[in-house]
């Protein structure tokens, strides 16, 4: 059982490193908005279920995307080709996370904002 807690410290460490990130802290910072919207609006179990998922999908792609960043420059610390082409997919595989999860956001919270404004 103590090599489960710990596997849960190192996931928590792992978290805390990527938090160092810019780029994670902007999706902690997203994630806060949507969050705090979501209270304001009230939304629906359903939409929460997919805020929350977007919020766990793009901040494990980004967390990925850093692992992924910190082997290569272990691995490859010298300008490489291939080892832009590595860095350049994970970017992307974070680009088409945080794209899906502005689309969904502008799906769910559209229509409450649209909502405030006609009021």
């Amino acid at each position: 059982m103590g090599a489960f807690f710990k596997s849960f410290v190192f996931a928590y460490k792992g978290i805390k490193e990527g938090a160092k990130q810019r780029n994670l802290k902007i999706h902690f910072l997203f994630s806060i908005l949507s969050i705090l919207l979501g209270f304001y609006f009230s939304i629906s179990i359903t939409e929460w279920l997919m805020v929350c998922l977007c919020i766990g999908f793009v901040i494990s792609v980004e967390l990925i995307n850093t692992a992924i960043e910190y082997l290569v420059n272990w691995i490859s610390p010298e300008q490489h080709p291939m080892a832009g082409k590595i860095k350049d997919l994970g970017a992307g595989a974070v680009l088409v996370a945080a794209i899906t999860a502005i689309m969904i956001g502008i799906v769910i919270f559209g229509k409450y904002i649209i909502a405030l404004c006609n009021h």
